[in-house]
């Protein structure tokens, strides 16, 4: 687009919408406005100066609007959205990550073959530029791991729980007031938006596409008392963290499940709606990226950062999907994980190599032990509904 001005068809004025109208409003940009807005409720008085439209062919038949930002909670209809406006040749920034995670590979394709460009920082990790450093500055084989908080909801609510002692259904109702939890909240903290946003840092970062379905996933919603005790007797803390890692063989497993933290990470401290990436490599070893990972003005901020990106012509290039030295999806690598049940029948519902601690009373038990990661993706749809908990206990 090579610098000119941009007039902005929005969908979405909720949270991240309105703070990106805020955050322009602010900083009086000349380069940038939004000229329509789609939602779905025109009835809603949004206290703002800007026509508003629950119409989709009310933006995309506006031969003034030449830009598309996508902010809306529906996957279905962002991805009818992305792909319409692709198919027009008009840049995109969308922010939704669950859309991107089961559609990406369709998209990269419509970027190509129409020359557009589609930018999503804003998906993964709110303020933090994760995505284009990957591109940028990680774009070889010397990359190992990336590893982090991915979901400023759920990591404010576990830092309300382990700092102020407050419990769950009060910490997710404040987070809900805040802005910072998502309208279903099972999104952030059954590990569903991490998940989500982990497939996408994964394509950046080893140039692999792997599908929602195939990877392991587990939340914190069935955390009680005796798991935060355990971490607590064990001089941790309990986050919730996506992780991709590639194997010396040129292996990569991804997993998103709580971890059991100690005190001389770099994600140990962080705390509230923040988000924290520790991303590793062969010879410059770890370097960490910390910011705001909820809320509307930070998102709405990353927003704009990619709308200004794609003003100068930023395109994303997938370099590492074209690697000389191509990686593959593994699940079969062994964790140390922690693991507490009820029932002898739920106690036989996880396979362990090798059992290193052991806990029984009448209220509930734990197993310390060994598994193999594709022997959890095997039962993940049996640990559902149940009342149990299990976290990485990660060997330090």
């Amino acid at each position: 687009m090579n610098g000119k001005k941009l007039n902005i068809g929005l969908f979405g004025f909720g949270t991240v919408g309105s703070g990106l109208y805020d955050v322009l409003k602010r900083i009086g940009s000349k380069n940038v406005e939004i000229k329509r807005v789609c939602v779905r409720d025109l009835n809603k008085d949004r206290g703002v100066n800007v026509e508003f439209t629950n119409n989709a062919d009310d933006i995309f038949n506006d031969p003034d609007i030449n830009f598309i930002v996508e902010l809306i909670d529906d996957a279905d209809a962002a991805y009818d959205i992305v792909k319409r406006a692709l198919k027009m040749e008009l840049p995109v920034v969308s922010g939704n990550k669950k859309m991107l995670a089961h559609h990406i590979e369709e998209l990269i394709e419509l970027q190509a073959r129409y020359n557009v460009a589609l930018l999503y920082d804003a998906s993964a990790c709110g303020s933090i530029p994760v995505i284009r450093n990957l591109e940028e500055y990680y774009d070889n084989d010397l990359l190992v791991s990336v590893k982090g908080i991915l979901n400023g909801s759920s990591n404010f609510i576990l830092s309300k729980i382990f700092n102020e002692n407050m419990d769950y259904a009060s910490a997710l109702k404040l987070a809900q007031d805040l802005g910072f939890a998502e309208s279903d909240p099972s999104l952030d903290f059954d590990g569903w938006d991490s998940l989500f946003k982990l497939v996408i840092l994964t394509i950046h970062a080893f140039g692999v596409y792997v599908a929602p379905e195939n990877i392991f996933r587990y939340g914190i919603s069935t955390m009680n008392d005796a798991d935060i005790r355990f971490a607590e007797e064990k001089q941790r803390r309990i986050k919730l963290v996506g992780h991709v890692e590639k194997l010396e063989d040129g292996g990569m497993y991804l997993w998103v499940v709580p971890q059991l933290i100690s005190r001389d990470k770099y994600i140990y401290s962080v705390e509230d709606e923040f988000n924290g990436v520790v991303i590793k490599g062969r010879y410059y070893y770890k370097q960490f990226m910390f910011g705001r990972g909820a809320g509307g003005h930070p998102t709405g901020a990353a927003v704009l950062s990619d709308i200004t990106a794609c003003r100068y012509d930023y395109r994303y290039e997938y370099k590492r999907m074209n690697a000389s030295t191509p990686v593959h999806h593994t699940n079969d690598v062994t964790h140390r994980i922690y693991y507490r049940y009820r029932t002898e029948e739920d106690a036989t519902l996880i396979h362990f190599s090798k059992v290193r601690e052991r806990y029984t009373s009448s209220e509930w038990c734990y197993i310390v032990g060994d598994v193999k990661l594709a022997d959890l993706v095997a039962v993940k749809d049996k640990l559902a509904g149940k009342d149990i908990f299990l976290a990485a206990y990660p060997w330090d």
